[in-house]
């Protein structure tokens, strides 16, 4: 189809050796037909990320390399936009690969629906056990509480966000872009800004990303933790944005300590009144056991696993919402 218009893919990338190159093949198999670059905005790694990207860059003239020192996914994002030569800007990870036809659906969109921005599903899927088990905790209500990008259930239409995204140059600049003073939940406020200034957040099914989560339960619990931590300082800025949802994991998190540590308490100096409060552990762990046995078709080594996987995701993000953001 003639007549579409070029698109810069920006992409801040760190720690992503494992998944960038399958991340922008994804990308340069889009057939897309009109002008496309790709922007990596690489941040100081631990593996050979840089490495891989410099070896794609020096493949594919369509590749560019540029630094980010600060490694901050927003730094990153900013710094590729403004490297970036055309006024189409797909937002893509190091460690998400996009569906076909995934960027010639998202202009089309675009065009159609005049958003300043639209994007799709975030399409967790894992390879090993656990990674299967935290990409069914994504891809579901009882994980991550229903966010609309995460059911592939959720109808196409206006929406508070969407996962990454593909956005016009001219309202993502006038809005000031990325708020590089969130190292998290970065696409969640500009979104919210983008809305505020009376601009369309447009969300579809169609558009999908498959995206990969972490691979150990560690790496899970900080993921969360920060998240956690970086979702407070954004209700903090923008109060009006707090909801029920939000507010449960901390709620759950403060009840299951004071239901533990009183019930413990009380089981010690023999005191039914206190020990009472062991029912709040008791039925979170009777809801993960229900959450476990609800999901289908599921393998057995990724099944046993779940419950724990859960259990991480909601006490570290909501032990994170407590704690609050982080100094620097």
């Amino acid at each position: 189809m003639p007549g579409h218009p070029s698109v810069s893919v920006v992409m801040p990338i760190r720690n992503e050796e494992r998944h960038l190159r399958a991340a922008v093949e994804r990308v340069l198999e889009q057939d897309y037909p009109g002008e496309l670059e790709v922007v990596l905005s690489a941040g100081p790694s631990e593996d050979d990320t840089l490495a891989v990207a410099h070896d794609l860059a020096s493949n594919d003239r369509r590749i560019t390399v540029v630094d980010n020192p600060s490694g901050y996914t927003p730094t990153g994002m900013n710094i590729g936009i403004a490297k970036a030569r055309h006024d189409i800007i797909v937002r893509v990870d190091g460690h998400g690969e996009l569906s076909p036809g995934y960027i010639t659906l998202a202009v089309d969109l675009l065009e159609s629906t005049g958003a300043a921005n639209v994007g799709g599903l975030m399409d967790a899927q894992g390879s090993t056990p656990l990674e299967q088990a935290i990409a069914t905790a994504y891809n579901s209500r009882v994980g991550l509480g229903g966010g609309g990008f995460h059911l592939a259930d959720t109808p196409a239409g206006p929406a508070t966000t969407v996962f990454l995204g593909v956005f016009r140059r001219e309202p993502l600049e006038a809005v000031g872009g990325y708020d590089e003073s969130l190292h998290r939940a970065q696409d969640w406020e500009l979104n919210h800004r983008l809305r505020q200034a009376g601009h369309l957040v447009w969300f579809t099914p169609d558009l999908r990303v498959l995206y990969r989560p972490r691979s150990s339960i560690p790496a899970l619990a900080k993921q969360f933790f920060l998240t956690g931590r970086w979702r407070r300082e954004v209700a903090r800025r923008h109060p009006e944005t707090l909801s029920l949802r939000y507010l449960a994991p901390p709620v759950a998190v403060a009840g299951l300590a004071v239901g533990s540590a009183g019930g413990l308490v009380g089981l010690c100096l023999r005191n039914r009144l206190l020990t009472l409060l062991l029912v709040a552990p008791a039925v979170y762990i009777l809801f993960l056991v229900g959450a476990t046995a609800s999901m289908r078709d599921l393998p057995p080594a990724a099944r046993v696993r779940l419950p724990l996987v859960l259990a991480v995701m909601h006490i570290c993000w909501g032990a994170g919402f407590i704690k609050g953001k982080p100094e620097g």
